[in-house]
């Protein structure tokens, strides 16, 4: 696997969740996703820059254009400095929610993407990867 670029995309404010969502978006289209997956990358990306801002205190998008024998893909990681997710297992229940939305926030980003992995425990932040192939 190949990276052919990347980048970092700053998200700590609310605001900041919008412009991650357009480059997000503007890389989606640059490693040729179908526009379907386009939007499920964008939407979980969206879930994600957020919870990054609310529950992280803010924190960085780090991007890369992959390229994997004949696909191409792209990969965000989200990630803070925040206070950490004390119980992963519980987080990834559908339902559950630290806070007061629905609770399908990063198990519905989960079920949007190729590949997802969570990395975070109490005190130490949070580190979110997901993965969109062609």
């Amino acid at each position: 696997m190949n990276t052919i670029r990347q980048g970092t995309q700053p998200i700590r404010i609310e605001q900041d969740v919008v412009l991650a969502r357009q480059t997000a978006r503007k890389l989606a289209v640059e490693a040729g996703l179908r526009l379907v997956d386009q939007t499920k990358l964008i939407t979980a990306a969206s879930e994600l820059g957020r919870n990054t801002v609310i529950y992280g205190g803010g924190g960085d998008m780090d991007w890369e254009l992959l390229e994997d024998g004949g696909r191409k893909g792209l990969r965000l990681i989200f990630r803070d400095e925040g206070p950490g997710i004390p119980d992963v297992k519980l987080a990834m229940t559908d339902g559950w929610t630290s806070g007061s939305g629905l609770g399908l926030g990063l198990t519905g980003a989960r079920r949007l993407v190729d590949e997802f992995s969570l990395e975070s425990a109490a005190g130490a932040g949070t580190r979110v990867t997901i993965c969109k192939w062609t």
